[in-house]
């Protein structure tokens, strides 16, 4: 794998004799923010989901067959934010402790998204679908990682929020490997662009 830090080489992947992800090869390096793109039901989340299952991350579907490798380096910490956020629950205070987080410093980034004051007092479960998904985005932000895997991390969110996350990411320029529709977040962020 040389100095990547992740690699896809001939992966091919489906459900039965649907094949959806079709020898698919690439690496990725320290410090590239590269998105994936491709059309809706081209295996984007699948791909997303093989590098997480290859690294310990989650658990890898039995139905999904599969060909080719996924490597990924030894001791790879990843932060993953994917599209469903129905397991967020409870205050603020006890989600920033569940997940080791500063309670201060996940305010403070909450609130440059945008984030009222008064919905600190609110459990999580009565937060609009964009409020969590900035909960998510903070608290991936907030997670040391080698490498931010975000999938469509912009459903829901207000453009001044996205352009708090441009400004953040373009600040930060974590390794990341993300897929997001929207095109100008696409043009403005990533360094790399993987089409499948």
């Amino acid at each position: 794998m040389n100095n990547s830090i992740l690699s896809v080489n001939a992966l091919s992947a489906g459900y039965g004799k649907k094949e959806i992800l079709h020898n698919i090869s690439f690496s990725l390096e320290p410090g590239t923010l590269s998105c994936l793109v491709g059309k809706n039901g081209c295996g984007k989340s699948t791909l997303l989901k093989r590098i997480l299952h290859k690294n310990g991350a989650i658990q890898w579907d039995g139905s999904v067959s599969e060909k080719g490798l996924c490597e990924v380096a030894s001791g790879l910490v990843v932060s993953y934010v994917g599209q469903d956020s129905s397991r967020l629950k409870g205050d603020i205070t006890s989600f920033c402790r569940e997940h080791n987080l500063d309670l201060s410093l996940f305010c403070t980034i909450m609130r440059q998204l945008d984030f009222e004051r008064a919905q600190f007092l609110k459990n999580i479960e009565e937060y609009s679908e964009g409020q969590k998904k900035k909960i998510l985005l903070a608290s991936s932000l907030l997670t040391p990682a080698h490498i931010y895997i975000w999938d469509e991390p912009l459903n829901y969110i207000d453009v001044f929020s996205r352009m708090q996350i441009e400004k953040l990411l373009l600040e930060y320029k974590p390794t990341m490997l993300f897929v997001e529709h929207d095109v100008r977040f696409r043009e403005r962020i990533a360094t790399r662009t993987i089409e499948l």
